[in-house]
């Protein structure tokens, strides 16, 4: 029996050592944009129609909302500039970077809750990017993105608690955040594998920079009217400069 208990060790030690290794996975390659040949996209977005009454917020449901604000508080879904340009959309690259991987920045893109209010409206972050969520107030806040291809979370936020820091891991475009216990706060995100986005603000002016030559569709998304696309082909440290324009009864 000892030597049969010997000679199955030895089988078993011999099979192991011949079991192939498993592959080391392979490192990403980060796309290296060449400076010298970069260009750029960089436009308006205009509104053409009526402009829809503001909302005015009631946060009588929690009196220590209502007492942050001397004033009423405003809620503009459609958010229309003095100049006739929209604030709040969010640009970005749709097509025509298929099989680049960009390095995520290290820099959080961050919500704050203030006055029971999310700040900023509209954020863009790129996968992988650490996001940042902070609480300005002096109470307890709840913050819920609603997300569908990255995993849905939400967590309390007391007053004075460190910032939370997450990350999505995977493009979408666009996912509404809410407030649990302040039903009317409400901000969106938008998620994408690149660095090329901005969102609009009091001037309703975009730049995408550091763009390589090719052929692109450019997207603007607005929370109450949908989304917008135009193609532009970039040539070697070529410029471009292309606006678009939403119509009240967009969708």
């Amino acid at each position: 029996m000892r030597y049969l208990a010997a000679g199955l060790l030895v089988v078993l030690l011999s099979c192991q050592q011949q079991k192939p290794k498993e592959a080391a996975k392979a490192p990403v390659e980060y796309f290296k944009v060449d400076a010298s040949t970069a260009g750029s996209v960089s436009g308006k977005i205009l509104f053409k129609g009526k402009v829809p009454p503001v909302k005015h917020v009631d946060m009588d449901e929690d009196p220590a909302c209502a007492k942050l604000h001397k004033s009423q508080v405003i809620d503009a879904p459609l958010a229309v500039n003095k100049n006739g340009t929209l604030a709040n959309v969010f640009v970005y690259v749709k097509k025509g970077l298929e099989g680049k991987h960009f390095e995520p920045p290290t820099t959080p893109g961050t919500i704050d809750q203030q006055g029971c209010w999310f700040e900023p409206r509209v954020l863009g972050l790129q996968t992988g990017q650490p996001f940042r969520v902070t609480n300005s107030d002096p109470l307890t806040h709840n913050i819920h993105p609603r997300s569908k291809a990255n995993r849905e979370w939400n967590q309390s936020q007391p007053p004075g608690e460190p910032p939370l820091m997450r990350k999505f891991n995977f493009p979408e475009v666009m996912f509404r955040v809410k407030c649990n216990i302040h039903p009317w706060m409400r901000a969106w995100i938008g998620v994408v594998e690149h660095p090329y986005f901005a969102v609009t603000g009091e001037n309703g002016s975009f730049v995408l920079p550091n763009l390589p030559p090719g052929t692109y569709t450019i997207a603007a998304w607005q929370e109450e009217l949908g989304t917008q696309e135009q193609q532009v082909t970039i040539a070697a440290s070529g410029k471009i400069t292309t606006d678009m324009t939403f119509t009240g009864d967009a969708k």
